[in-house]
């Protein structure tokens, strides 16, 4: 649940200790108001997400507070308190968008709920407006790197200053750094760091394999560390107290087969650990400076070889590790054939349509259609048939079909997938993303599970959909263009469909909660009757 406070605004000292009292005893943070004067200066804290207020105020009307409190800051939830001879001013309420309202007596029970009802739809508005706010962020960040490192005179250690620097701004971390491979190709060497108090030139080196830096390069994977002390990866390889810092977000540099280092961010602002989207936007960051980092190739011996015209797109390799705790590795997989997309074109439109993504979702208000409003702007930018989202079900065991949309030109995907086979069965096992232009080279490609309902192979985009950091399912799209199958496009994408069905599924549970309100309205009333 959303740990925002709740203010309470009611001038009945008696009722405003009565309902501290209920929200103290279900551990929600709380704050007082008596006058609607108090409470307007108090729904300024940011940190107040719901307020309860009371219709009758000494000094403002509580439905002109509740109309200043919407015209200031209408992401706040506030739950109207009324007296029965006030149902014309709580109906004018509602309409205004007042999210639920309580009659007096109250019910305790009945307002723990409504609160904690109000306090989830809040923290689902707000994680939306934040996830935009990065990926704006991080479009602005991605421009700034690439126009840096085609700038006259721009030198290796001006984009790793960028790119530290582009970190810590996007995500959020205090502590920021970059670490590349040295001579010996037996450790990692930091080369630029933000937030330490020491210069990174006098900072260690990490062996290649120990710590979270060196355990993500030897992998060739992302790693997100939500506690460093209780994390059983890290609880054998390191002595207590070896950290400064408890969360770390750490991105591989991939080049092609290689791995150049990682990019790594710690302590986040607010002191929150770092999430699944933290990892995606950090991800991508660090794709994009792998590309630029890159040695170019040496000149060809030959130049009128060198100089003939090239028939296909180079490659980038995909690896998709194993699950973690696997005793031995199994054979690597081919190459995915890839596209490189030119400069930052693919990060910047991954950018652009995961924040077309949030708009979207934000505007639906009706939450049965909040992934399809998600899935719309994919198909239309991918010219993408279809486009899907499938979650495990709990029966089968299988991947079932949660939503789709079909491009516009009526194709549709599949209703079930094994959870098991193909690549979306590796998908859902390793959390690791596919993007390929042609997915019948990697040999745990499956016809049966790869395709869409007409069977016919092509482009292929799928992720991980994540809840509280584990894979619940996937999405895929069928991209027209080999082009638009990127992996850094594919990395928002997951983040930002990750969000939505984590709102999806919040929004189920709220429904279950509005039948508990109203079970516990209905006992109210009945033991008054009585």
């Amino acid at each position: 649940m959303s740990q925002h406070r709740v203010l309470v605004v009611d001038d009945d000292r008696f009722f405003r200790e009565s309902i501290g009292d209920v929200l103290r005893a279900a551990q929600i943070e709380h704050v007082t108001a008596a006058t609607g004067a108090d409470a307007l200066e108090l729904a300024a804290d940011p940190d107040v997400g719901v307020v309860i207020l009371d219709l009758e105020l000494p000094d403002i009307h509580g439905l002109e507070v509740f109309r200043q409190i919407k015209q200031r800051w209408p992401e706040l939830r506030v739950v109207i308190l009324s007296a029965s001879t006030q149902e014309e001013h709580v109906l004018e309420a509602l309409r205004l968008g007042a999210f639920d309202y309580l009659a007096k007596p109250l019910h305790e029970e009945e307002l723990r709920l409504s609160v904690r009802r109000a306090l989830e739809t809040f923290g689902i508005a707000s994680g939306w407006q934040s996830l935009r706010g990065r990926v704006d962020r991080l479009q602005t960040s991605l421009a700034q790197l690439w126009a840096q490192s085609r700038a006259d005179g721009a030198s290796q250690d001006d984009i790793r200053a960028l790119a530290v620097r582009a970190a810590a701004e996007v995500l959020g971390a205090a502590r920021t750094s970059l670490m590349l491979v040295d001579d010996s190709a037996a450790q990692l060497k930091v080369v630029a760091a933000v937030g330490n108090k020491v210069a990174h030139t006098e900072m260690d080196a990490v062996p290649i394999g120990q710590g979270v830096a060196g355990l993500a390069h030897a992998r060739g994977e992302a790693l997100l560390v939500a506690d460093v002390a209780s994390d059983a990866r890290f609880a054998s390889r390191d002595a207590p107290g070896s950290y400064a810092s408890q969360s770390f977000a750490v991105a591989p540099l991939l080049a092609g087969a290689r791995t150049l280092g990682v990019l790594c961010a710690t302590e986040r602002s607010g002191g929150n650990a770092f999430g699944e989207e933290d990892l995606a936007l950090l991800r991508i960051i660090a794709g994009q400076v792998a590309h630029m980092l890159q040695a170019p190739p040496a000149p060809a011996e030959e130049p009128e070889a060198a100089a003939a015209p090239a028939t296909t797109e180079p490659e980038i390799e995909v690896d998709i590790d194993l699950p973690e705790g696997d005793a031995a590795r199994a054979p690597q997989p081919a190459a995915l054939a890839v596209a490189p997309a030119p400069e930052s074109t693919a990060g910047a439109r991954g950018a652009e349509l995961a924040r077309e993504i949030c708009d979207a979702v934000t505007s639906e208000v009706e939450p049965a259609r909040i992934l399809d409003a998600a899935l719309r702007p994919i198909a239309t930018a991918l010219t993408a048939a279809p486009v899907a989202i499938y979650l495990r079900d709990p029966e089968s065991g299988g991947l079932a079909r949660e939503a789709e949309h079909d491009g516009g030109d009526g194709r549709s995907d599949r209703a079930q997938l094994s959870a098991s086979r193909g690549l979306a069965g590796a998908v859902l096992a390793t959390g690791q993303l596919v993007a390929t232009g042609d997915p019948t080279r990697d040999p745990r490609y499956d016809a049966d599970v790869d395709t869409p309902a007409s069977g016919a192979a092509g482009p292929l985009v799928c992720g991980a959909l994540r809840f509280r950091g584990k894979p619940i399912g996937i999405f895929r799209a069928f991209p027209a263009r080999a082009e638009d199958a990127s992996p850094e496009l594919a990395e928002l994408l997951a983040a930002a469909l990750s969000a939505a069905v984590r709102n999806v599924l919040l929004y189920r549970s709220l429904v279950q909660t509005i039948e508990e309100v109203a079970e516990a309205r209905r006992a109210a009333r009945e033991s008054i009757g009585a």
